[in-house]
């Protein structure tokens, strides 16, 4: 049986823009003379927004808040993603065929709305039939709450659905929500779990290969 709904994360799994994100962190430690270092970015990955904007004002000793501190952040990454939209390999091509085939789709990311804004508007209307956005929740991933929203929203069964993620945080998020999670590792390693299959790569991946992914 094919899944009731594929459920994307977008950082990372539909465009690569984590190195977005990461050149703006270096480059707001560099403003205010602070420090911060590769690591602390991949510590980041998958987070909710203002746990990082949090992580980061103590980490760099910053007076902003953390929702100043996202805003900033977004204010770098928006501007990137006008101008060029880093697609990770096969994530379109898995899209259109997904609804080729009658697979509602929704879109499960922390990043806020008007950074997705961009991003969506590259892809053909109603690809995603539900988008759920950091600034939609209150609770982010590793929390349950963003997948169990957009479940909900579809209407269906998380444990039918397939969650596509490609960090810790967020396929923790999509686990205990209900969902199996089908794990492409980016930047940073995943670890295993019960309901975690992992891929190499989305490329050459079509609707009809997702039934054998599901429990």
């Amino acid at each position: 049986m094919k899944p009731a709904a594929v459920l994307w994360d977008m950082d990372g799994t539909l465009v690569d823009t984590e190195p977005y994100w990461i050149d703006t962190e270096f480059a707001l430690a560099e403003r205010y003379a602070a420090e911060w270092s590769r690591e602390d970015a991949l510590t980041l990955v998958g987070n909710d927004l203002l746990e990082s904007g949090r992580y980061i004002k103590k980490r760099m000793g910053l007076e902003l808040s953390p929702a100043e501190i996202v805003e900033a952040l977004l204010d770098g990454v928006v501007a990137r993603v006008e101008e060029s939209v880093p697609w990770r390999p096969g994530a379109r091509e898995l899209l259109t065929d997904l609804h080729d085939h009658g697979v509602s789709c929704g879109l499960v990311t922390m990043s806020y709305e008007r950074f997705v804004a961009p991003i969506l508007a590259e892809l053909p209307p109603g690809t995603f039939t539900v988008v759920v956005t950091g600034d939609q929740v209150s609770q982010g991933k590793p929390h349950p709450e963003p997948y169990l929203t957009a479940t909900a929203a579809l209407g269906v069964r998380a444990e039918e659905c397939l969650a596509i993620e490609d960090s810790n945080t967020g396929a923790k998020s999509a686990e205990e929500a209900g969902c199996t999670v089908l794990v492409v590792e980016n930047h940073v390693p995943v670890l295993t779990g019960p309901r975690r299959v992992f891929r190499p790569t989305l490329a050459g991946l079509g609707a009809a290969d997702l039934p054998a992914l599901l429990p």
